[in-house]
């Protein structure tokens, strides 16, 4: 009888993330997140621009490991949120 042959498959294995990296970028996240640019003419007018939270977007979208996307952009939303009410960014005097 002739024995018929049978392809193997391997199993991809995820990569995985060590805890430390982890906390670290969310930290990044959370100092990325909370940074602003503020422009502010004369006295009564203020435009904010949340740069940090733009540039923390594309970080999040071009990651290696795309597991934990949502509590990445949670906390990039988060940190710009108290980062707008905080004095933390650049302030341009025009």
């Amino acid at each position: 009888m002739a024995k018929t042959k049978q392809k193997r498959t391997k199993k991809k294995v995820a990569p995985v993330e060590q805890d430390s990296v982890y906390f670290l970028k969310l930290v990044l996240y959370l100092m990325l997140g909370s940074a602003w640019l503020k422009i502010t003419k004369g006295v009564e007018s203020q435009f904010p621009i949340p740069i940090g939270l733009l540039i923390g977007l594309l970080f999040v979208q071009h990651e290696h490991f795309r597991i934990d996307r949502k509590i990445e952009y949670a906390v990039l939303l988060v940190a710009a949120f108290v980062g707008f009410w905080l004095p933390i960014g650049i302030f341009v005097n025009v």
